[in-house]
């Protein structure tokens, strides 16, 4: 059996609870042998740090989300370096930047709270990279209605710290533009979506070694598990949509994406 990784996962969410050592029983039974539990905000990526502790194929992102922003704390860099020192986080995240929905399209909130939002967002995202470079270690990057601010904010770190680009939904172009810059993308189960074939475009285009693959559980379930939870698992269905599409034995795309997640997330073993 080919074997896979689940590089972006929300293993805290309460979704998982009542089944979590079930659910990793059929990870592996899926053949995804690495997890890595996605930090968005100080709590929960606590809670992802304390699941890399128990479980061998768990580790850890640890940072906080863009549309949290507001709750974050003025300076988060000290509680993050504390939590990027152990040995079993991989990386800073989930971070960056997102638009898609703004204050302002709410009763009682104006284009200035707008304003507000982003800088929040922009300042934790640049704060999140800092404590990346300072350990050597790369980010997770959400972006959404925000590519060009997100790779403008970026630029600052080219050469000290890349990202991922995770559940990616962009152009060819953009993609592109992101492997350009040293960073990589990310799919998901939209891959599989009778309505991804954008998606499936893209990654057609994405060189073979410059991608990797991850659920965004529970979120996202891919055929035919659409509208149901989405788990660790569901990987395998995810990979051999994307071997059809990169036209490669889903040995090769096993031995490449999993070599490209080493890399990226070097503290993976």
């Amino acid at each position: 059996m080919a074997t896979f990784y689940d590089t972006h996962a929300h293993l805290d969410y309460p979704e998982f609870a009542a089944d979590f050592p079930q659910l990793i029983e059929r990870a592996h039974a899926a053949g995804i042998t690495k997890m890595v539990s996605i930090g968005t905000d100080l709590e929960s990526s606590a809670r992802a740090i304390e699941l890399a502790e128990k479980y061998d194929s768990i580790y850890a992102a640890v940072g906080w989300h863009p549309t949290n922003a507001l709750e974050a704390p003025d300076d988060l860099r000290e509680p993050l370096r504390k939590m990027a020192a152990h040995p079993r986080v991989v990386a800073i995240g989930e971070t960056g930047l997102d638009y898609h929905h703004l204050p302002s399209e709410k009763p009682g909130f104006t284009p200035a709270d707008d304003e507000r939002y982003k800088q929040k967002q922009a300042e934790i995202f640049r704060q999140q990279m800092e404590v990346a470079a300072e350990f050597g270690l790369n980010c997770v990057v959400h972006q959404r209605s925000a590519l060009e601010d997100t790779i403008a904010q970026m630029q600052p770190f080219i050469g000290r710290v890349r990202g991922v680009f995770h559940c990616f939904a962009n152009d060819v172009a953009a993609m592109q533009r992101i492997i350009a810059m040293g960073s990589l993308v990310s799919f998901t189960g939209i891959l599989t979506f009778k309505n991804g074939q954008n998606i499936r475009d893209t990654l057609a285009a994405t060189p073979l070694d410059q991608f990797m693959l991850e659920t965004d559980c529970p979120h996202l379930a891919p055929i035919p598990y659409r509208g149901k939870r989405c788990e660790p698992a569901y990987v395998k269905e995810i990979s051999e949509v994307a071997a059809q599409v990169k036209n490669c034995s889903l040995e090769e795309l096993s031995e490449v994406t999993c070599a490209t997640a080493k890399e990226f997330f070097r503290r993976l073993f």
